[in-house]
């Protein structure tokens, strides 16, 4: 029998997962649900008929967990995994393991997503795939590690507690930033730099999250150590700057 793999969710990163789940399970029954955003040329299941496929992806809002969890409980088949793709991983593992303790689940997290993938001319090689914890059989388990590397990705192993202090210091610190210079007004000009084009790419890849933005930094702890981090750091290198003597004037 092929797989059925059902996606719940179909926002930037879920449109993202349908095109992935194409390509690499193009065998695989699809099943998708989104009670939002439903785009031409998409075919949309009820939720329940989503729920009871073999994988079912959660690609919904982190705030929006607890309620998916609870909505997808009584339909989950009795060996469907929930996979848990989520930017945040702590609080998500928790929900998991108390809504659904019995339950077959993966938790990982895509270190990339459409715009990188895009760029990148859809090669995946050396793409990192964050996995921070599963109920899987070894068997099961060891079949998916072998696939992924397969496909190119590389995969990462780490506690849910090491991801989310790394995540906050890496992806969020340059969505902070990103966030910083796109409200700032700053824009590329025909003199740039190469590492001011480096910045900008950033800022071009997260200018669009603000909603992610705002999701990682509330259920992240350690995001509110990296602001606090940033603005010590920020008000040093500023204060540094500010207070250099004006240039003396030339005598005339």
């Amino acid at each position: 029998m092929p797989l059925s793999l059902g996606l719940i969710g179909y926002g930037h990163f879920g449109a993202f997962l349908h095109v992935l789940a194409q390509r690499y399970l193009p065998d695989a029954q699809l099943m998708i649900h989104s009670p939002r955003r439903k785009p031409d040329g998409v075919l949309f299941f009820p939720l329940e008929d989503v729920a009871a496929c073999d994988a079912v992806v959660l690609a919904v809002p982190i705030s929006a967990y607890p309620e998916t969890l609870a909505q997808i409980g009584p339909h989950l088949g009795d060996d469907s995994v929930v996979v848990d793709v989520a930017t945040v991983k702590k609080y998500t593992m928790d929900l998991l393991q108390a809504l659904q303790p019995a339950r077959p689940y993966l938790a990982m997290h895509p270190m990339f997503g459409p715009e990188s993938y895009a760029k990148r001319g859809s090669d995946v090689t050396g793409f990192r795939i964050v996995i921070t914890g599963h109920s899987l059989a070894p068997e099961r388990y060891t079949t998916l590690l072998d696939k992924l590397a397969a496909a190119g990705f590389s995969v990462v192993e780490k506690t849910a507690e090491a991801h989310d202090k790394d995540l906050a210091e890496t992806l969020f610190l340059t969505h902070y930033i990103g966030q910083v210079v796109a409200h700032g007004g700053f824009e590329r000009t025909d003199i740039d730099t190469v590492s001011f084009g480096s910045l900008m790419d950033a800022v071009e890849s997260v200018r669009h999250d603000g909603k992610l933005f705002e999701e990682v930094c509330r259920f992240n702890p350690y995001c509110r150590q990296v602001i606090e981090r940033f603005d010590a750091s920020d008000r040093q290198i500023r204060n540094a700057m500010l207070g250099l003597p004006p240039p003396e004037r030339g005598q005339g």
